[in-house]
């Protein structure tokens, strides 16, 4: 049998150097990739994952570490630091990698569309306000990567696409009222594929189970699923099993309270119409 490859020298993220602790204390050990993630119940796909840098791995996985190599918090602390020290602010990129793979998107929006879901007018007009400074050619680079997006949901086998939106993402003017109307279109467009549900929060339901947006990205083969938030200037993905847990209740809990698909197509339609006047 071929020795394993080296493990990689010098990680660049806080996710590849924790990968990177884990494979060579592993080998040093004589243990497989099966036998690392059996106390956490992760799967060898998983730890192959987390070695080669491409996940972060989870808090409970960490602990798994400690428990496998006799090493009380050690790692649970290392995962702690690689995650502070770039794991999860670098971490946009690998989440486009992800939402390719994943067999299902949820999505709550609030405030804006989902970036998925964005027009290049609308697009253009969220990145002119968030970054003004920015060079014309700047701008267009960014919303060309956003359009590049939509080819997860344009792909031969595309992910099941659950979106709730809260009534603000219509009623907030982003660009110009033609603008809006084309991203009114575009959702509905969206809406009429058999693998794509969208679904409005509105106003009346009350104050709503949540109040920021997030994604739940759920994966085939017994993955763990994930959840993905933004905050100031970065992007954060888990896989840690309580916190997903509680955010698929929440969305549970959001989609409970928004208008039916049908009655959240025609509410889109409507404001469109408006957005025309």
């Amino acid at each position: 049998m071929a020795d394993e490859p080296k493990g990689p020298v010098g990680p660049v993220s806080g996710a590849a150097y924790f990968g990177n602790e884990v494979r060579e204390w592993r080998l040093a050990r004589g243990l497989s990739q099966r036998e690392v993630g059996a106390p956490a119940r992760y799967a060898q796909q998983y730890v192959a994952k987390v070695e080669a840098g491409d996940r972060m791995a989870s808090p409970e996985f960490a602990a798994g570490c400690d428990q496998v190599f006799g090493t009380p918090r050690t790692f649970a602390r290392l995962r702690d630091r690689c995650a502070e020290k770039g794991g999860y602010p670098e971490w946009f990129e690998p989440y486009v990698l992800l939402e390719r793979q994943a067999s299902a998107i949820l999505n709550f929006s609030n405030g804006l569309v989902a970036g998925l879901l964005q027009t290049e007018a609308y697009a253009h007009a969220v990145f002119r306000k968030g970054n003004p400074t920015d060079s014309p050619e700047e701008t267009a680079g960014k919303v060309g990567q956003r359009l590049k997006r939509r080819q997860v949901l344009e792909r031969e086998n595309p992910p099941l696409a659950w979106v709730v939106l809260d009534e603000s993402c219509l009623r907030r003017m982003v660009g110009s009222p033609a603008a809006m109307a084309e991203q009114m279109a575009h959702l509905i467009e969206e809406a009429e594929s058999p693998r794509f549900t969208l679904q409005v929060l509105p106003f009346d339901s009350g104050v709503s189970a949540w109040h920021l947006g997030f994604t739940l990205l759920k994966f085939p083969d017994d993955e763990p699923d994930m959840l993905y938030q933004e905050t100031l200037g970065a992007g954060h993905v888990t896989d840690s099993r309580k916190i997903v847990a509680d955010a698929s209740v929440l969305y549970d809990r959001l989609r409970a309270d928004a208008l039916s698909p049908e009655a959240s197509v025609d509410m889109v339609r409507k404001t469109m119409e408006e957005w025309k006047q």
